[in-house]
């Protein structure tokens, strides 16, 4: 689906030299964006109206606003399609972060700067960037790490504990550095806690939800679950609370309105705290500071906090 603010841009590639042209001479800088899948989760579709708004109430911008719909090669059509338009900047919402990055150099190439948002691109395609505005995804799951772990710790379960992950969509790089983080913390500070077994719930709470009844039926004993995010968090708790097996432990990483709710009852435990208005207005920003010359941060995070049922009264609940 195609959504544009303040200047609708209708040129088709058989006009995107003239296309170019225009844009070129007008004062507005013309940022382009495709996103990964608006309609997956309510984190996306936040992010999309968050990046509207922003770009609505600057009058230095016009946005070409683009959803890829999880589908790759829609959204190669679509930066090639930015790219014909004569865009001044392209923001991507990476669906799978090698995959891009052909589209991504030709972008480059064309002399387009790149910012790569909320999920970053493979290495391989950092010489075709100018920035990643986002969270770091790494630390994320380091700090989901650490979460579980204290608890475990404050139960006395730290040596006993036996874990099981629920990761993102496979080749999504959000996931990998999520799943990441979280591996290569947990034994830093909880080693002898074990970790059974990963399957991907592709941030979708059904099917997540299926993915925990699985795990289950194959794990007499499960003390925690550490899902990449609390969308399909909530869905394993779901297929906990339906089999009734009560005291596992809950974490994970962007804290989600169901994921705070279920904090709020008790039921779930954990988690980091990411605001997808924060996301969208940071990319929008570092698109324009790269477009106006400034000193931006290759790697530009933004701050997402631990979030617990201790300190949970110091955050307000997400409006996603």
């Amino acid at each position: 689906m195609t959504r544009t603010t303040k200047v609708a841009l209708t040129v088709t590639t058989t006009l995107a030299g003239a296309a170019f042209a225009t844009i070129a001479a007008a004062d507005p800088y013309v940022i382009g964006i495709t996103q990964n899948n608006v309609g997956v989760d309510s984190y996306q579709t936040t992010y999309e109206k968050a990046f509207i708004a922003a770009a609505d109430a600057n009058d230095n911008v016009d946005a070409v606003v683009l959803d890829a719909g999880g589908d790759v090669a829609r959204q190669i059509a679509q930066v090639e399609d930015l790219i014909q338009q004569g865009v001044n900047a392209i923001i991507i919402w990476p669906t799978n972060g090698e995959a891009v990055i052909p589209a991504v150099r030709k972008a480059h190439n064309a002399g387009i700067p790149v910012i790569v948002t909320n999920s970053n691109i493979a290495k391989e395609g950092f010489d075709f960037i100018s920035a990643f505005s986002g969270p770091d995804n790494i630390t994320q799951g380091k700090e989901a790490a650490e979460i579980m772990c204290d608890k475990f710790k404050a139960m006395g379960i730290a040596d006993t504990a036996q874990i099981v992950q629920i990761s993102g969509q496979p080749g999504y790089t959000t996931a990998i550095e999520r799943a990441k983080g979280f591996e290569d913390r947990l034994p830093e500070v909880c080693p002898n806690v074990t970790l059974l077994e990963t399957q991907p719930g592709d941030w979708n709470r059904e099917k997540s939800q299926k993915v925990m009844e699985a795990f289950l039926v194959k794990y007499d004993h499960i003390d925690g679950v550490y899902a990449g995010d609390d969308n399909m968090g909530v869905g394993a708790l779901n297929a906990a609370k339906a089999a009734g097996r009560d005291g596992i432990i809950f974490v994970g990483a962007t804290n989600f309105a169901v994921g705070y709710e279920a904090m709020q009852r008790g039921e779930y435990w954990g988690s980091v705290y990411q605001s997808p208005v924060d996301d969208a207005q940071a990319a929008l920003q570092t698109a324009l500071d790269v477009l106006d010359g400034k000193d931006v941060p290759f790697l530009n995070y933004f701050e997402t906090p631990k979030i617990t049922q201790d300190n949970m009264d110091q955050f307000s609940k997400p409006v996603f």
